[in-house]
């Protein structure tokens, strides 16, 4: 994330555990026991205590503790305190999952020890049994109906002529929010191995392009503002904004839709795997799962049957809608980070 104002806080966030419908063990057995995540902050780490820290405490006496601040940081720590690793389980997107796996930092997670895995929904697990993936969230296009009168339709349209200084994109130093450009890319003939069809694009679209927004933060504040009325942003700060009055429209481009996922995994070595087991059955559990969509509207990843009040603001609301989800390699992705940040700035700031 990086992608939410809420997953940048350096707070702790201290929090009593979750209820686990599966656990090798009797009530309350987990007493004593305290397991670290690192945590995103704010709404966030919020929806996650509500919906799974404080169940499993009343249920198993297991406390849950997030430790708020960004994932490239804790990662690093991660790495370098491999032999003491100072987290029991590490959230991370998408992207964060590659290097996890290559460093051999997490263990993988089998339906055999949790069984509601099974109830993850078809192209969500991307890493094979690694990660318990908890939540979705997708870089769309946007708008402000307002002032926009032709809606947006797809990733493209960021180069429209009638959006001529009315536009925002995110800055390219991540790997996340930087998938509008694939997007564009596949629009248009290309791919993740040929990317010039973006960068052509991209090039059309300078003209319209008022800001790189540096964080979420900021983007939130230029569509309040109305310094830009459209863009592309995160699919949850999209309702975001509609819960602050600004009327901006969720695109979904016909052609599919770029999303990262959210994991959570079991750091290898740590020393209570069956506590951490109850954990991630709780989370992919209906009382788990409701947690982030219900708060802040980023998507579920299981079965789970989701109240119409949310399921509405939610943009992987149906089997149709799942079925827009792009699959991603992230591997390829990331190898070419450098190139891409390089050739935007180019392209964007020359």
């Amino acid at each position: 994330m990086h992608r939410r104002t809420f997953l940048t806080y350096t707070t702790t966030v201290a929090a009593n555990a979750l209820a686990a419908p599966y656990v090798r063990a009797e009530s309350k057995t987990f007493t004593g026991i305290t397991l670290r995540v690192n945590g995103y902050g704010g709404a966030w780490d919020d929806a996650l205590v509500r919906s799974v820290a404080v169940p499993l405490e009343q249920k198993y006496g297991l406390k849950v503790q997030f430790n708020a601040g960004t994932v490239a940081a804790d990662r690093v720590k991660l790495l370098v305190n491999r032999d003491n690793p100072p987290y029991d389980l590490f959230m991370g997107d998408s992207p964060y999952m590659v290097e996890l796996i290559n460093n051999g930092l997490i263990e993988e997670i089998k339906a055999s020890d949790v069984p509601n895995v099974k109830r993850i929904l078809p192209g969500f697990r991307e890493f094979g049994e690694y990660g318990a993936p908890y939540s979705v969230a997708t870089v769309v296009p946007l708008y402000n109906s307002n002032f926009i009168t032709q809606p947006l339709t797809s990733y493209s349209d960021i180069a429209r002529p009638d959006l001529k200084d009315r536009a925002v994109v995110p800055a390219p130093a991540l790997d996340t929010t930087t998938l509008f450009l694939l997007g564009i890319a596949e629009e248009n003939g290309g791919s993740i191995s040929n990317m010039e069809p973006a960068y052509s694009v991209l090039a059309t679209a300078k003209p319209n392009i008022v800001a790189l927004a540096q964080t979420s933060v900021a983007e939130v504040q230029m569509f309040q503002s109305n310094e830009a009325c459209a863009g592309i942003f995160w699919d949850g700060r999209a309702y975001e904004l509609r819960t602050k009055g600004v009327p901006v429209v969720t695109v979904v481009p016909p052609k599919g839709v770029y999303a990262v996922t959210s994991y959570l995994n079991i750091v290898k070595g740590m020393k209570y795997p069956e506590a951490a087991h109850a954990v991630m059955e709780q989370l992919l559990s209906d009382q788990g799962m409701l947690g982030l969509p219900e708060a802040i509207r980023y998507g579920a990843t299981t079965d789970v049957v989701i109240p119409e009040e949310i399921r509405k603001d939610l943009l992987f609301n149906s089997p149709e809608r799942n079925a827009l989800k792009k699959q991603i390699d992230w591997r390829k992705w990331i190898g070419d980070r450098s190139a891409r940040i390089e050739r935007v700035n180019k392209i964007l700031r020359g």
